[in-house]
């Protein structure tokens, strides 16, 4: 019988006496006692750092652990390996004369192993037996071959339109900002070290570094990203356009953590909520005991917002939320990550994470799942409000709506995705709209329509593929046209009116990019003077970004990083290809009539309400007066 290991990745395999155990109770890093890792007593429960290798009578330590240990017993060998062991701590390997044992939730935490409502979460191991059961031959488990086409391949299939070799993108400030996220003293991965984002509920996340620039305590406040603006997108499209594996490997480890941790898996709350995707932590503020829900419970820590009175009605308002631990929202909605880590790998659960959000989006706006379908009927307004549940035109929650819809079309060809999505894209937008009364110049609350222009153009994208340039493909291109003109007139670089801004920070730069993007998707459905002018709106909103972004010293902060991962790269696309043109539609472009104003179900159904108990009170004073006309009669 023989125990033999290799406990990190290049040490050599030795030979151990049983009883064998090797536990990792934290990450090892510098800052393994980070407050990351409160737990519900407020404590941060890691005992040592890194691991101990118990042999026999011996002991010794170690700080990062990726273990394979085999088992032998005459002609008979088991052997198991874990590549990710010290990242998901605490975990435990042990071996005895006759058995071999992986704990994945190890008794030798001195804490209890808590999964909040809607969590689970999932490993990744190999188990080998007989001649395969050496630490040689799990070695590949450490570091697996991967196979890959070439970025002149990817962009060139058209699967990802206006994607371009990163070599032949000649715009070399807009990659250096790029390349913050792998390169550089500001990496993601030196980002999660500052507050030890590891562990089994951790790993995989981005830290949200941007929301502690107010922060001045002597710990580093801790801010969970949830894949705000789908980083796992961005790195989808980096890997592709660069064939650099650092963007796989960023990708496969969020897509994990969002799928486990970020959605909500239960069909017992709010259908607004179930299946949904959680937000990130929220704005300045410490997770806390919240972890990756988007609200701590401690309400102590409004007092270290900035610019926040807690007396006032803003801070009551977000005390109302703090307690009642904050929920998913069509606003924090991304699925085209997951959807491209299913078509990268092949990865069936980000295949069915994809579709739960786009299912999400058709869920939460059915009346029929609500108490109010009582007193009325119809949508509920929650797949397109933005910003507050009044406003139901072009914004986040819309858009996000409308593209994950998309993504739920693409992955499985279901046709309610599109004909929800159809529905969305009539109830948001109109091209007979009158787009100054959207108020789109209040920064502060409506900067998001771009977002919506965006998923708008993506949806064109996805018609024109499909060849259905139908009448809702004229609606929409017409759209798309009537706003982008009204941009052309109006918009301006949001930092070049800091005044109208309450925090004016590398974001909004970085936020603008979006308005180049919305530009070249007009130019492609424009044509003569009308598409030149786009496209110089695109150029100007493109290089003023990428120029005001490089100027702030907190350009590597996870948000901008973020937002540059994603869009920026049409840039080079054009560039090359300033004709790139459109179809027209099939259909004669007609009348689309007058734009119709949304009632969300809840307010019909008070309106219902009121009326109601109006009609009730009427009843009752004609049945006292009836009453009352009885007895003097009598």
């Amino acid at each position: 019988m023989g125990v033999r290991c290799s406990p990190e990745i290049g040490s050599p395999a030795e030979d151990f006496a049983a009883p064998f155990e090797l536990y990792q109770d934290s990450s090892g890093g510098e800052n393994w006692r980070s407050t990351n890792h409160l737990n519900r007593k407020h404590e941060v429960p890691v005992a040592f750092r890194g691991y101990k290798l118990k042999s026999g009578e011996s002991e010794r330590t170690g700080l990062r652990a990726t273990p394979i240990v085999t088992l032998s017993r005459g002609a008979d060998s088991v052997g198991v390996a874990v590549p990710h062991f010290w990242q998901n701590f605490p975990q435990a390997v042990e071996a005895t004369s006759n058995s071999l044992t992986l704990r994945l939730f190890p008794q030798q935490s001195t804490d209890s192993h808590e999964l909040q409502g809607g969590e689970q979460k999932t490993w990744t191991f190999a188990v080998a037996f007989g001649s395969d059961a050496t630490p040689e031959a799990l070695e590949w488990s450490r570091t697996p071959a991967r196979a890959f086409a070439s970025p002149k391949w990817y962009c060139e299939s058209g699967a990802i339109p206006y994607l371009s070799p990163k070599v032949d993108d000649p715009n070399a400030d807009y990659l250096k900002l790029v390349d913050a996220a792998i390169e550089g003293a500001d990496t993601f991965d030196a980002k999660r070290e500052k507050i030890d984002e590891y562990g089994w509920r951790h790993f995989g996340d981005i830290y949200g570094d941007h929301e502690a620039v107010y922060h001045t305590g002597p710990q580093p406040m801790v801010s969970h990203y949830n894949n705000q603006y789908d980083p796992i997108a961005g790195f989808a499209y980096q890997l592709m356009r660069s064939g650099d594996l650092r963007w796989l490997r960023h990708m496969e480890e969020l897509a994990a953590h969002v799928i486990d941790i970020d959605i909500y898996h239960t069909t017992q709350d709010k259908s607004a909520y179930n299946g949904g995707l959680f937000w990130h932590t929220y704005h300045y503020v410490d997770a806390d005991t919240g972890t990756h829900r988007s609200y701590p419970r401690s309400l102590l820590q409004l007092k270290g917002m900035p610019g926040l009175d807690p007396n006032d009605p803003k801070a009551q308002r977000s005390k109302s939320v703090y307690a009642l631990g904050g929920g998913p929202a069509n606003e924090h909605n991304y699925a085209t990550g997951l959807m491209l880590h299913h078509f990268l790998t092949g990865s069936a659960a980000s295949r069915e994470a994809a579709l739960g959000l786009a299912r999400w989006v058709i869920d939460m706006d059915d009346g029929s799942k609500t108490v109010f379908r009582w007193l009325a009927s119809g949508d509920t307004g929650y797949a397109s409000q933005s910003r507050d549940a009044g406003y139901h035109g072009p914004g986040r929650g819309s858009g996000n709506s409308l593209s994950a819809l998309i993504d739920g079309h693409r992955l499985s060809g279901d046709v309610a995705f599109l004909n929800k999505a159809e529905q969305l894209v009539r109830r948001c937008i109109h091209p007979n709209d009158d787009v100054p009364k959207r108020n789109l110049l209040d920064v502060e609350n409506r900067w998001f329509y771009t977002m919506f222009l965006q998923a708008l153009g993506k949806y064109l994208d996805h018609k024109i593929e499909r060849d259905e340039l139908d009448a809702m493909y004229a609606y929409a291109r017409a759209s798309l046209l009537h706003y982008a003109r009204w941009m052309a007139d109006h918009e301006v670089p949001t930092l070049s009116r800091p005044e109208i801004l309450e925090y004016p920070n590398e974001t909004w730069a970085a936020q603008d990019m979006r308005k180049s993007e919305v530009f070249k998707f007009a130019a492609k459905h424009a044509t003569g003077a009308e598409k030149a002018r786009f496209l110089e709106r695109a150029e100007f909103f493109f290089r003023d970004s990428v120029s005001r972004l490089t100027a702030f010293e907190t350009r590597t902060l996870a948000r901008p990083v973020v937002l540059m991962l994603s869009f920026g790269y049409m840039h080079a696309h054009f560039q090359r290809h300033p004709e790139e043109a459109a179809p027209p539609p099939k259909v004669e472009a007609r009348d689309f009539g007058r734009p119709e104003v949304f009632v969300p179900q809840k307010v019909r159904a008070k309106k219902r309400a009121k009326l109601l108990v109006v009609a009730g009170v009427a009843l009752g004073l004609l049945g006292v007066v009836a009453l009352v006309g009885w007895l003097l009669l009598k």
